[in-house]
């Protein structure tokens, strides 16, 4: 007979609860070594697959109620934070994994990089994760917290850990796990209270929510146990029946006199750069832009992506009166450009612009880039790293001034975000309030994947917060026109080549409290679901 000992020996089933839920847990806090780092790692895959373009909502469930399992097992700090590192690594894999695909665009020269780029982001995006399980095993371990409580906690510093993300070093707020809820208009609409915080904390709130079954006898009734159940559908219910509320009171209003122009080319990022097609390129959007209208009114004013234009305008002789073909008469053509400082000067600069020409080619505003990516606009430490950029060019692109609020010819006044600026809540208007925001982008680096899709949806909760209407332009997809309530007025998907015609949506006639609060809101929620955890404490 063995005498090997069980790994789960002392653990009663008094001790951790009976039935199904409860031989789960056993089972997945006894794993030891590869096999608990594998299962942290899918339990964090199946949370980004509850993201956009998925939207398995369902496997927020098994998701948050093992990552609150494995930290309620009251082992040691370091595996906490192990335990949590690993769920991380595999959210951030699955959620990122996109990455990798601008690495191919140049295979030749950077295609060996993916792998590494891939799993160097993931690792150092795992940490948040990992200190939020940190934190919440600190927590349990001094507060006796009940089976609601410590959902609560987990809730509460999983989102403090988000919002971190967002901040530090030069912030990367992607994939929010409240991102998940953009599947349902009504729901979204408690983000015009909370933000997107708000909706984090719903999501691994209901998701942790069912690892109260596993509660011991001693400690929850089973009656109790399937109540906690019970409160997160009525809650989630409850937001549901708010939003759809809201929406059936929202009124359709535009902006008069407004009629805008999305172009869409799909140049692959390949072909983009390419100096014997760049000229090709531009004339291709011209014609787009000038195509005949299906219905009226007649473009008021046109738009191109992030970087539509392949030239500096201001050294290539002609190309201004050029582009101003392409924008409509008394309106604007607003396009995507590097701009560069006047030539001979010092140091020699340039900006990844938006630029707005009248149909004289005349440039009659400008708004320059100030969130830059690393590796793909600048290269961090250029001095010590022996790497370029993964874009066209060898000179790194500077950072703008910082949010503004643009006034143009015959348009509301406008915050334009170029790019990944969309994606962080709270920070895409500037003190000057705009009526509407406008993001241009080139999500063509990441192909057919769903990099595009996490960033449309990202883009869509900004006009929620905001209660202002978003017109996005892509070069590849997804381009649309995006009300204050952030139901997609119209779109062109990922892939196609296009234009879509559409009047200006207003901007919604009270401002949100998100827009007034913004992370004094973030904060008071972290106060008060925090503190509800651990108030909620065993006798």
């Amino acid at each position: 007979m063995s005498t090997e000992s069980d790994p789960a020996e002392g653990l009663s089933s008094a001790s951790i609860g009976v039935g199904p839920a409860a031989a789960l847990k056993r089972r997945l806090t006894c794993l030891t070594g590869w096999r608990r780092m594998a299962i942290l790692g899918a339990l964090g895959v199946m949370a980004a697959l509850a993201l956009p373009p998925w939207h398995l909502l369902p496997l927020l469930i098994p998701a948050f109620s093992g990552l609150l399992w494995v930290i309620e097992d009251g082992s040691a700090p370091g595996r906490a934070f192990a335990d949590g590192w690993w769920f991380g690594f595999g959210f951030s894999s699955a959620g990122l994994y996109w990455i990798g695909v601008s690495f191919f665009v140049d295979a030749a020269q950077y295609g060996w990089m993916a792998p590494f780029a891939v799993a160097g982001m993931a690792a150092g995006m795992a940490l948040f994760p990992a200190a939020a399980a940190l934190s919440c095993h600190w927590v349990f371990a001094r507060n006796r917290c009940t089976a609601l409580g410590r959902v609560l906690v987990l809730a509460a510093l999983w989102t403090a850990a988000e919002w971190l993300r967002g901040w530090l070093l030069t912030g990367f707020p992607w994939n929010l796990i409240g991102t998940a809820w953009v599947v349902s208009d009504a729901i979204t609409q408690m983000a015009a209270a909370t933000g997107v915080y708000g909706l984090s904390v719903l999501a691994v709130a209901l998701g942790s929510m069912p690892a109260v079954l596993a509660e011991p006898q001693e400690t929850t009734s089973r009656p109790g146990r399937w109540r906690a159940v019970a409160l997160a559908l009525a809650i989630l219910m409850a937001v549901w029946a708010a939003g759809t509320v809201r929406l059936s009171q929202a009124s359709i209003e535009t902006v008069p006199g407004v009629r805008l122009r999305l172009v869409q080319p799909n140049i692959s990022q390949a072909l983009k750069w390419k100096p014997e097609l760049r000229r090709r390129h531009v004339l291709k959007q011209l014609a787009m832009s000038r195509a005949p209208v299906e219905s009226r009114p007649q473009p008021t004013h046109v738009i191109w992506a992030e970087t539509a234009v392949p030239y500096v305008i201001g050294q290539t002789p002609g190309l201004a009166k050029t582009l101003g073909l392409a924008a409509p008469p008394g309106g604007l053509l607003l396009t995507g450009a590097p701009r560069s400082s006047p030539q001979g000067s010092k140091p020699q600069r340039l900006w990844n612009s938006l630029l707005a020409l009248n149909s004289q080619g005349r440039i009659t505003g400008s708004y320059d880039k100030f969130r830059l990516v690393p590796f793909g606009e600048y290269v961090p430490l250029r001095g010590v790293l022996p790497l370029g950029k993964l874009t066209a060019g060898r000179q790194d692109f500077s950072p703008g001034p910082g949010p503004r609020t643009l006034k143009l010819d015959g348009l509301p006044p406008v915050s334009p975000l170029i790019c990944y600026e969309v994606i962080f809540p709270g920070r895409v208007a500037a003190k000057e309030r705009p009526a509407w925001l406008l993001n241009l982008t080139n999500d063509g680096w990441f192909g057919q994947t769903s990099g595009p899709y996490q960033h449309f949806a990202a883009a869509r909760l900004r006009a929620v917060e905001e209660g202002l209407a978003l017109v996005r332009v892509a070069n590849t997809g997804i381009s649309g026109v995006v009300d204050g309530y952030g139901r997609i007025v119209k779109s062109l998907g990922l892939g196609r080549e296009g234009v879509i015609d559409s009047d200006l949506p207003a901007a919604l006639n009270a401002r949100t409290l998100f827009s007034r609060l913004g992370d004094g809101m973030t904060g008071f929620i972290f106060v008060l679901v925090l503190g509800a955890g651990l108030m909620m404490r065993r006798l």
